[in-house]
């Protein structure tokens, strides 16, 4: 009976040792490393395959999610080098931001089209996410693997750890039980990679909301809806499409 006693407390010693080892994060900033494989990307543009070899293979941005417990911000880092290519023709990455109300379930992105910054009000949208047993380490973090689908086709896979507590990520993914520092959509060429994690600094500074001369008017959205159906390359795209891709995730 003694030696089960002791058994028993040392055991409870240990798993009560286990949990206060285990910190939480509440607030901080991420750095994140999104990487463009820009040569696939244009694999069914009608250019010439000798023009494509000498084309920079990546394009490479770092970007910033600033987080608390119930609000984000994410946006590029400063001096970054602009996107290039015939992709990106529509919209530039450089001043675009997007700023999350995990409490009230809406974003305000602020994305670049044709020259001008537009303001976009949107819910935060709701992923259906399966969670694997795979893990790997990212940037420190023991993450766990998910795989969810956007746009009813395009499948993503992500990888978040539960010691952070915003259940947030970049881009304004989000909806797992913790922050995604690592995402990658393959149908995009496209991956997201936290590179470094400062906890616990203070970010609500940052975290404030996008402001643009323009915004989601009804006027406006109509105008950019027409361009984007001229000049985008798919001609029989509907206007609720491309309305969707417009208050889609990526920025």
């Amino acid at each position: 009976m003694k030696r089960t006693f002791v058994i028993l407390f040392f055991l409870s010693v240990t798993f009560s040792s286990a949990i206060a080892q285990q910190v939480f994060i509440p607030n901080g900033k991420i750095t994140f490393e999104k990487k463009i494989n820009v040569q696939r990307s244009l694999a069914d543009f009608d250019i010439p395959d000798e023009a494509k070899e000498r084309m920079q293979k990546y394009n490479v941005s770092s970007w910033d999610l600033y987080f608390n417990q119930s609000t984000s911000l994410y946006k590029p880092k400063k001096k970054e080098t602009e996107n290039t290519g015939m992709m990106f023709m529509f919209s530039s990455e450089a001043t675009n931001e997007l700023y999350a109300d995990y409490g009230k379930s809406k974003r305000l992105m602020k994305k670049n089209y044709f020259g001008e910054d537009y303001l976009l009000h949107d819910t935060i949208p709701v992923l259906d996410w399966k969670i694997m047993h795979d893990v790997r380490t990212i940037a420190g973090y023991e993450c766990r693997k998910a795989i969810g689908k956007i746009n009813d086709t395009v499948y993503v896979v992500a990888f978040y750890t539960d010691e952070i507590l915003l259940k947030g990520g970049p881009e304004g993914f989000s909806g797992l039980p913790g922050m995604i520092l690592g995402l990658a959509i393959p149908r995009y060429n496209t991956t997201w990679f936290a590179t470094k994690v400062d906890a616990f600094i203070s970010s609500d500074a940052e975290i404030t909301e996008p402001k643009a001369k323009k915004t989601d008017t009804e006027k406006e959205m109509k105008k950019i809806i027409e361009i984007f159906g001229r000049y985008g390359g798919d001609k029989k795209q509907k206007p609720e499409d491309i309305r969707k891709q417009l208050y889609g995730f990526l920025l």
